[in-house]
Order: structure tokens, then C-alpha cells, then sequence
């Protein structure tokens, strides 16, 4: 029997279409892949996180069907970065311009942009550092919003353009300020 650990990292240099149908032959998993090319290979989640991640999905779902101002993605939803690196944040959200402005291949494959708004949820398993790296990654890569929900310290870091990060301890909610307006993250059950 073969044990790997719960993160997977390999050196392979894959073209776009050779990393897209890695992924389509393998939807057990979760692929991502950084700017120079390291493929990160992680497990499914855990029952807790998957649960605290529907809770957050449902919620950006049902703001987004009232304004019907974007796309909102789950985190099988892959994104190729200007950097050049393929990301799968655990719930994201694109401004609907943005999206209609996608071909429909584009649409179909990892969508070229990176969203307005991303977030990250922390696994028992996940590095803090990395995670942070990544939330520094899309901020650099034009995400407006960001936020980085850790469980187990119970803190939110808030990523926004040209700012350090905003950490708070315990928060009740987050805002989605004038990236999602009106919206309201119930951290009940999440956090």
C-alpha cells in the first residue's frame, strides 16, 4: 500500500490542454498549478470543511440569483490567472461583464481571468502559509476581494488591492463591501 501526503506537489511541465484533461480524467482529485509550472495535487475535503464550504456556496448562490450581477463558482471551478497559473479557489464570483465577455470555449474550459472575488476556506490539513501566498496570488492577479476563513484560529483575512491584509478574530459576518453589494456573509456555521 502507497501512503501520499494530504498535498501532493510535482515538477511537470504540462501545455494548457495537457493540464485541462489531467484534470477531466482525474475529478476524484483537485489540481492546481502554480506560474512556474508545480503541479499541486490535493485530497478531497474532510465532512466539516465540505460542510462549512456548501454553507458558504449556498449563501454567495443565493445573493448573486436576487442581483444577478455575476457567475459564482464552487471550488471545481478552475481559473488560468494572467500569471499563468491555474487556481481553484473554494468559491469565487465574476462580474457578469466579465464573464459574457468570454468565448464560449473559454467559458468551458479554466476560465483566462481571475474572479473579482475569491475565498479561501482552511482545511485541517492546509498550510496557512501557502494559502496565504495564494490569497496574495489573486490579489496580484486582479481580485478585488478576498478573504481567507481559518476555522481553527477563528480569524478572517480580508485581501484587497494595494492593502495589507485586514485580520479579524471571530467575526459574526463579513460584507462584500461595493464588490458584492448588499451581501452578507452569515458566519454561523462557517467559522
Amino acid at each position: 500500500m502507497v501512503y501520499l501526503p494530504a498535498l501532493l506537489e510535482l515538477n511537470l511541465q504540462l501545455s494548457d490542454e495537457q493540464f485541462f484533461q489531467l484534470c477531466q480524467q482525474h475529478r476524484d482529485l483537485k489540481f492546481e498549478r502554480t506560474a512556474n509550472g508545480e503541479l499541486t495535487i490535493m485530497s478531497p475535503t474532510g465532512g466539516m470543511t465540505s460542510n462549512r464550504n456548501a454553507e458558504l456556496i449556498y449563501q454567495l448562490m443565493a445573493w448573486n440569483r436576487s442581483t444577478k450581477l455575476g457567475k459564482v463558482f464552487d471550488s471545481s471551478g478552475g481559473f488560468k490567472l494572467p500569471n499563468g497559473a491555474n487556481r481553484s479557489p473554494d468559491a469565487s464570483w465574476v462580474r457578469r461583464e466579465r464573464w459574457n465577455a468570454l468565448t464560449a470555449e473559454e467559458q468551458a474550459k479554466f476560465v483566462p481571468l481571475c474572479p473579482d472575488m475569491v475565498v479561501e476556506l482552511r482545511s485541517p490539513s492546509d498550510d496557512l502559509s501557502k494559502l496565504q501566498a495564494k490569497m496574495q496570488e489573486y490579489r496580484e492577479n486582479g481580485a478585488e476581494l478576498g478573504w481567507l476563513i481559518d476555522p481553527e484560529r477563528q480569524i478572517v483575512e480580508i485581501y484587497r488591492p494595494h492593502r495589507e491584509p485586514e485580520i479579524l478574530s471571530s467575526p459574526k459576518t463579513l460584507s462584500g463591501e461595493t464588490i458584492l453589494p448588499d451581501f452578507e456573509l452569515d458566519l454561523t456555521g462557517i467559522l
